[in-house]
């Protein structure tokens, strides 16, 4: 079983009329974290920045248009499995990354690699950086903890439509989360295993620090798959995923968050409207508070495979999904959610 290792959190400033500087003189490594993160978090405007600048550039219309001809009609690797580097995976990046909050993945039973495997990965969060650390990395041991499966973290489809930043994610092993892509991750045969982070946009509403509001009830999309796959399902609770941003008061009703459902029905995804801390201070920016992000990998619920499963199935493979979920935090909330505000809530 994997540990979770100890660290220095984020001094939060909420509510003070000051700005807190970090100091002058921090450890290297505290450094290289920080720029870690920062890199992630403005990969792709970045990545889009720099593609634009090239492309103002002549000299390179040559490879530009092949490669968006290339990118938009002939590339097929979001649906088939993406274009995975261990040595990208394996990059200390992604150490730096994860030791900045820190991230650790803890190991509660074993996954044989005999079997396919579904992720459900809760909750959502602002961002997931989370899921990016121990799914779309090998920072916290993945390969180690779980030997012989192949692991594919899952985003949204249109990621996939901005060069550089695409390829970049491909090299991770992230895919789309289309059906078309699960389906063909998943006919690799054993060992396949791909994450999805269930709650969606929707929950990423709900990601307030201290709180644990899920939208799951509605979610049938993943339970199907694993069963037309004859997947297992495999919960996963991140503790501390909702506690590195804060965000603005949005309950349902108000006029932001009808705003926000607005935005989301009409774009597919949603924009929380948060804050954090700065690169060099500690209360004003929109860099991550260091907290401690805590992934509990649950017990797998076996799955039968079934091509054409009704309401009935899918709600009782859902119900064992769903209290395995809660044993998960129940056994884990003493020790990693201590500072909890209320308890988990299926809210959707």
């Amino acid at each position: 079983m994997a540990k979770a290792p100890n660290g220095p959190t984020g001094k939060r400033g909420k509510g003070s009329k000051f700005i807190k500087f970090a100091p002058l003189v921090v450890p290297r490594a505290r450094r290289l974290q920080t720029l870690a993160v920062f890199g992630w978090t403005t990969m792709m405007p970045l990545t889009l920045g720099f593609f634009f600048l090239v492309c103002s550039i002549p000299l390179f219309w040559p490879i530009i248009i092949p490669y968006l001809f290339w990118m938009i009609f002939i590339d097929q690797a979001p649906v088939r499995g993406g274009r995975k580097s261990e040595w990208v995976r394996k990059s200390r990046y992604w150490k730096w990354f994860a030791g900045y909050y820190p991230v650790s993945l803890i190991k509660t039973a074993e996954l044989p690699p005999d079997r396919k495997y579904v992720f459900g990965y809760h909750p959502h969060g602002i961002i997931g950086m989370g899921a990016i650390a121990n799914f779309g990395s090998d920072a916290t041991g993945f390969s180690e903890l779980f030997p012989g499966l192949d692991p594919h973290l899952l985003t949204l489809a249109t990621n996939f439509n901005i060069p550089l930043y695409r390829d970049f994610l491909l090299s991770l092993g992230v895919c789309s989360v289309s059906m078309k892509s699960c389906q063909n991750i998943l006919k690799q045969g054993p060992g396949a295993a791909l994450t999805i982070v269930v709650g969606g946009a929707a929950e990423s509403l709900s990601a307030h620090p201290g709180t644990a509001d899920l939208t799951l009830k509605r979610r049938m999309g993943f339970i199907k798959l694993a069963m037309r796959q004859g997947a297992d399902l495999v919960p996963v609770f991140s503790f501390g995923e909702n506690d590195i941003f804060e965000q603005l008061s949005n309950e349902r009703g108000t006029r932001l968050y009808k705003l926000q459902k607005r935005f989301q029905a009409a774009f597919g995804f949603t924009l929380p409207i948060f804050f954090g801390r700065g690169i060099f201070n500690y209360n004003m920016g929109l860099m991550p508070y260091r907290h401690p992000i805590v992934s509990v990998v649950g017990r797998p619920i076996p799955v039968t495979q079934v091509d054409h499963p009704t309401m009935e199935q899918l709600e009782e493979v859902q119900g064992r999904y769903i209290v395995e979920l809660k044993r998960v935090w129940d056994d884990h909330k003493e020790l990693y959610a201590s500072g909890r505000t209320k308890e988990l809530t299926i809210v959707a």
